[in-house]
């Protein structure tokens, strides 16, 4: 007879910051980690964590991301979940770590990727699939419409859990964002090297944004939303951007 399975409250949960909401957006983290200690998480940061290397491996550099890849590795695998509020990092953790080490022909570190890559959750996925929780006890009272980023929805595939998520918000208005699975443009380095196609992806996405009134525009990785926020910014739309984990964290005394 099996043992039943431990409770989450009893588990090590890791929060996986990402490099860039580190350094750029460190409120997303830290509503990341708010919110899961209000669903009873026992969260801890591990400060040894670093770039998960997908700067280099999307630019063609996979030999030179192996030593994050095994960082990466060396810092979380002691860990029972690691959570991310970033589709695009989670993304590469799952799928271009593997890649890295098939490449680099190290099947120790391989071993060590399998064991690793199927604990690390973008936040949604953790919330819905393994919490098994929609309503998160968070209050918006806002208008808000979502962008469904690329990586969380081709390469993750979480499908409609942010917007199961946002639906059980308290006082939301949320409202359908036309062409809502079209890319906003970014693509990290191919916002760089493809400026103007980039930008003209973003003001498609930005016009599509404004057409639904929110007040909010809302999405799972912040990469994205400065492309697009940067946009509506230069338009002086008045839209704001904010990251999913920030929404979800959310109370009345935060809206007092």
């Amino acid at each position: 007879m099996s043992a039943p399975p431990r409770p989450w409250t009893d588990l090590r949960v890791a929060l996986f910051a990402t490099c860039f909401n580190d350094t750029m957006w460190p409120e997303t983290p830290k509503a990341t980690v708010r919110l899961l200690e209000r669903l009873g998480c026992r969260v801890e940061f591990p400060t040894e964590q670093t770039c998960c290397g997908q700067m280099l491996t999307n630019t063609g550099y996979g030999r030179q991301a192996l030593p994050l890849v095994r960082r990466f590795v060396d810092v979380f695998e002691g860990y029972d979940a690691v959570v991310a509020p970033s589709g695009s990092c989670v993304g590469s953790v799952r799928e271009q770590h593997r890649t890295i080490v098939a490449l680099a022909g190290d099947e120790r570190l391989a071993s060590r990727v399998e064991h690793v890559a199927p604990r690390v959750y973008e936040l949604s996925e953790f919330l819905v699939d393994v919490l098994g929780v929609t309503d998160v006890g968070a209050y918006f009272p806002h208008r808000v419409t979502y962008h469904p980023t690329c990586h969380s929805l081709r390469m993750l595939r979480v499908g409609d859990r942010p917007l199961q998520l946002l639906r059980a918000v308290r006082g939301i208005d949320l409202v359908d964002l036309p062409g809502a699975q079209e890319c906003c443009g970014f693509g990290g380095t191919f916002a760089v090297k493809n400026a103007d196609v980039s930008i003209a992806m973003g003001s498609d996405k930005a016009r599509q944004v404004v057409q639904t009134g929110a007040e909010v525009v809302v999405a799972g990785d912040n990469s994205c939303l400065a492309h697009i926020g940067g946009i509506l910014d230069r338009q002086r739309s008045g839209v704001r951007r904010m990251h999913l984990a920030e929404v979800l964290a959310s109370t009345e005394e935060d809206q007092a």
